[in-house]
């Protein structure tokens, strides 16, 4: 059985189909490739790009892709898709070159950390009509989609709220600090994702506070690692976020919803579940470490919405709509912390 995919690929149950042109190298980009060419079947990595050519040559060597120039990957009929993995600032250049050589994007979060820019990507990819989605990848992982569903199936009644916590192991160097857009920006912004994502409603008002309590660095670096915001939903829904750049027992990620009717919760992932009970008491494993200890089977079901996406079209998983939400809520939630004032979303953009 074969499906047109309306881009001269056609793709069968068997065999990697569509090739997938990865632009940028570094740590998540070999982190895609690895996922494309191990772990999902139907897809392949095609090319591999980067400014870098040592680490264009590495992920080549490893996916047995040719190194290629962004141009030859977009001009090339052996892509069918293109990944991008490169630094934030590149991201809207390559998104519009993309949707003008009509070729399928993924992009990495976020896609710029200016909103005129998500704008001018999110026109082009609508001009063009091509397939888009962007990496928030927590709304694939099975723990988080659980919650997620109860909600939009009524399992536990009328919304009334959400809580999330995300918080790191260890702070970021300074130096990425520098140039990250921020906490709500470059951290937090899976959380609104998730936000929006969970209840099923837009932001309207969002009221921020932070503090730096981690990493007095940090805030020589013009930025918070400590912060706690509030949104309020266009249905009355409230939404808790609470992020810390440490916390000194592991990747802490938390999801609930509370609702008429009862509670969803995704809890934290353990090394394992095995513990051990005496006298003084119980031991367990602790926490995930690294965010691709606590996510990498998300990063797996992303691909396959993604390939699904292509295969079969309707909606994306993550569009260009939810680039621009989640920019817009950032922004404000910036702003917030600097005006000491709850903020509404339409006062950004």
């Amino acid at each position: 059985m074969v499906k047109d995919l309306g881009f001269g690929v056609v793709a069968g149950v068997d065999g990697p189909v569509l090739r997938v042109g990865v632009i940028g190298c570094g740590r998540i980009g070999r982190l895609h490739a690895g996922i494309i060419d191990r772990d999902i079947p139907g897809l392949a990595v095609g090319g591999v790009a980067d400014v870098a050519r040592d680490l264009a040559e590495s992920l080549a060597a490893s996916t047995q892709a040719p190194v290629m120039s962004v141009d030859e990957m977009l001009a090339s009929p052996e892509i069918d898709a293109i990944a991008i993995c490169s630094s934030t600032d590149t991201h809207v250049d390559y998104i519009v070159a993309a949707a003008r050589a009509g070729k399928p994007i993924f992009c990495e979060k976020p896609v710029s950390l200016n909103l005129a820019e998500v704008e001018r990507a999110a026109a082009a990819v609508e001009e063009s009509g091509v397939p888009f989605m962007v990496g928030f990848n927590r709304r694939f992982d099975p723990t988080h989609q659980s919650v997620h569903d109860a909600v939009a199936q009524g399992t536990i009644g009328v919304l009334h709220m959400v809580r999330i916590t995300s918080r790191d192991p260890a702070p970021p160097p300074v130096e990425y600090v520098a140039v990250s857009g921020g906490i709500f920006m470059d951290m937090m912004i899976h959380d609104f994702d998730m936000a929006r994502y969970v209840s099923g409603s837009e932001v309207v008002e969002v009221y921020a506070r932070g503090a730096v309590r981690v990493d007095p660095r940090i805030g020589a670096a013009g930025d918070v690692d400590t912060a706690v915001v509030l949104l309020t939903h266009a249905d009355g829904t409230f939404t808790t976020i609470d992020n810390s750049r440490e916390a000194v027992y592991g990747y802490d990620q938390r999801l609930e919803a509370f609702g008429s009717e009862g509670m969803a919760q995704s809890g934290n992932q353990l090394t394992h579940t095995g513990s051990v009970t005496t006298r003084a008491g119980t031991a367990s494993e602790p926490l995930a470490w690294f965010f691709l200890d606590r996510y990498t089977p998300a990063y797996r079901r992303e691909w396959e919405a993604f390939r699904r996406y292509l295969v079969d079209g309707g909606p994306s998983p993550a569009g260009a709509q939810d680039a621009l939400a989640v920019t817009r809520i950032a922004m404000a939630a910036d702003l917030s912390m600097r005006e000491d004032r709850p903020v509404r979303v339409a006062e950004v953009g």
